[in-house]
């Protein structure tokens, strides 16, 4: 096994192990790149090219607004994934960006590698049919929390959610993700501490 994909095998092992032939050829195919704090790996109007594994670090993806505010719409760090799924499978400019809030370790792979596996190496597929409708699934319970949850709800959820970056992210960032304004969120921080 290859140092470089060693975190993304482990991953896989809790969906559907990998066989040493798979893990050889997912070694051929998969990219690791080091990303500096504050570097993009995608910016809005281009084409996102890549599934991205993160074995260390952090990143954002979001939005920006006429008026340039952000507005985060997910967080990924260790052993977790970031993809504007859209543009990466149609080809077509992004509205997105996706930046690395920590310097970090990623492996990346392209669209033509990714279907390969999928057309040659079918637990591929499987495996990250079982991803993307984890994402799917979070991305519904956000919908429903954004539509009728109390900013004490929404941080609660984003609490249980992303338990290990709570202290890693700025109260900014997580407030835009929630959709509620940093200082609202450092009241209910304060509560929390209170208790």
């Amino acid at each position: 096994m290859s140092k470089k994909t060693t975190s993304l095998i482990n991953y896989f092992k809790s969906f559907i192990p990998l066989s040493k032939e798979e893990i050889e050829v997912l070694n051929e195919r998969i990219t690791e790149r080091r990303i500096k704090r504050k570097q993009f790996i995608l910016q809005e109007n281009e084409i996102c090219r890549y599934y991205t594994f993160i074995v260390s670090g952090c990143f954002k993806m979001y939005s920006t607004d006429d008026h340039g505010e952000e507005h985060n719409l997910q967080f990924a760090s260790e052993n977790d994934w970031i993809v504007d799924i859209d543009s990466f499978h149609n080809k077509k400019s992004s509205k997105l960006f996706i930046a690395a809030l920590e310097n970090s370790i990623v492996l990346q792979i392209e669209k033509d590698d990714l279907w390969y596996l999928y057309t040659y190496y079918p637990k591929f597929g499987r495996n990250f049919r079982v991803i993307i409708e984890n994402k799917f699934i979070e991305l519904q319970n956000r919908v429903l929390q954004n539509i009728s949850a109390t900013g004490d709800e929404k941080y609660e959820f984003f609490l249980r959610q992303y338990p290990q970056l709570a202290n890693r992210l700025s109260n900014v960032d997580i407030a835009s993700y929630l959709g509620i304004t940093p200082q609202f969120l450092s009241k209910i921080r304060q509560k929390r501490i209170k208790g």
